[in-house]
């Protein structure tokens, strides 16, 4: 390094002196950035790779309902209708895919959960080309919905806001339990029981069918978390007055006592009256 020094000293009125040191200069810029963000190079073109490959996916399973580029397909006339997907984020293809709820079978009132067409790359490839088409919410980190990610010693509260948010924000759809129930049109809050979390956090923040749209601004990511942990805590409870029926509530147990209850006493007084001894004129004598 000195010989490189000293020589650059004597050196210093060269004409090539210039070039020499702007060269340098370069090389150890140019070494450092390899050095410090070859990472960032890779993950870019992975992107690129995921994107290219989901435009493949779309173009074969989706754009026939929501167009070549995701702007959307309005056919009133055949009563065909893909909305635009510009916007909607990774996180609504992630739950709509993920769920087996997209691609649909035929236009209905609402997507059903059925079994999933894609696997969890081609999802992600998916998720990728249609945040490419405009921003919108991001599938989120297990620290965002995962309850395991609360303290241990935070949990207990977390569950009893989680209630109290679920009770007064979700229940006149999904019904005290999360057990769902039927809206007009032919459409229905489906069930939050045995639902994987992550695809309840990208529901509550990309507003699937009719469900409204919960933003940060309106309820924070813990607080969403939080519901998540309230929803958990009713799979694990116990049905402490007997057979819950669905915890539907009243409708199905009157049901149940109307169609079991009094259908069997209505049976019961049936085969009563027709086992019931009759009398007859034989053996008797005037």
């Amino acid at each position: 390094m000195r010989l490189l020094t000293a020589r650059l000293s004597a050196n210093r009125r060269s004409r090539f002196a210039g070039p020499v040191v702007m060269l340098l200069a370069l090389l150890v810029t140019g070494g450092f950035y390899t050095l410090l963000s070859p990472a960032q190079a890779e993950d870019s073109a992975s992107r690129t790779d995921d994107v290219a490959k989901g435009r493949e996916l779309f173009l074969v399973g989706c754009s026939s309902c929501h167009g070549k580029n995701g702007e959307g397909v309005d056919s009133q006339a055949e009563g065909w209708y893909g909305p635009s997907l510009v916007g909607v984020g990774a996180a609504a293809v992630d739950f709509q895919v993920g769920t087996g709820r997209m691609p649909m079978a035929a236009p209905a009132a609402q997507a059903p959960v059925k079994k999933i067409v894609y696997s969890e790359e081609e999802i992600g490839q998916l998720a990728a080309f249609v945040a490419s088409l405009g921003p919108g919410p991001a599938i989120p980190e297990a620290e965002q919905y995962d309850p395991e990610t609360i303290p241990e010693d935070e949990r207990e509260e977390a569950i009893v806001r989680g209630g109290e948010f679920f009770r007064t924000n979700c229940t006149a759809c999904h019904n005290f339990a999360g057990s769902g129930g039927a809206l007009p049109g032919g459409k229905y809050a489906p069930t939050l029981i045995g639902v994987d979390p992550v695809h309840i956090y990208e529901a509550l923040v990309t507003g699937p069918q009719q469900m409204p749209v919960f933003s940060d601004e309106v309820l924070r990511p813990e607080e969403k978390r939080d519901i998540i942990a309230y929803l958990q805590s009713l799979e694990e409870q116990p049905a402490y007055g007997g057979n819950a029926m669905g915890s539907f509530g009243p409708v199905s147990e009157g049901m149940f006592a109307w169609l079991v209850g009094i259908g069997s006493l209505v049976g019961f007084a049936i085969w009563i009256a027709s086992h019931t001894a009759r009398s007859t004129k034989k053996g008797i004598h005037p």
